[in-house]
């Protein structure tokens, strides 16, 4: 059910602290962790602790928890000193989302071409 942990989750499970991560930063609503797998110089996933499939689905139910992603990925750019950043929400396999549960990509340090892909 969303908004609740899924057992088979791996973000669920860094959430739980069953899998580790390099946390950044934690609130009371988010995690953020650095990529193990970076695709530029500063590159932090920022989480919900509540489990929703997408970003679309988390704000729809979940609009306060929705914000506190944006917020926080603007405070992890800042911390990591990224003037100039992104924040990426990958929807759909199609889209590159390989964990399904709703999750901000910052990307920054370097220059960052438009469009992506």
């Amino acid at each position: 059910m969303a908004g609740e942990a899924q057992s088979d989750c791996l973000f669920c499970k860094i959430v739980a602290g069953d899998v580790p991560a390099t946390v950044v930063r934690e609130t009371e609503t988010t995690v953020a962790f650095r990529d193990i797998n970076p695709q530029a110089p500063t590159h932090v996933l920022v989480i919900p602790k509540v489990h929703y499939p997408d970003a679309a689905s988390l704000a729809a139910a979940e609009p306060k928890i929705a914000a506190d992603v944006l917020r926080e990925a603007g405070e992890v750019a800042a911390e990591e000193k990224a003037d100039s950043y992104r924040i990426v929400f990958n929807t759909g396999t199609g889209a590159g989302q390989t964990v399904f549960h709703a999750h901000a990509h910052v990307l920054g340090g370097r220059g960052l071409q438009w469009p992506p892909g």
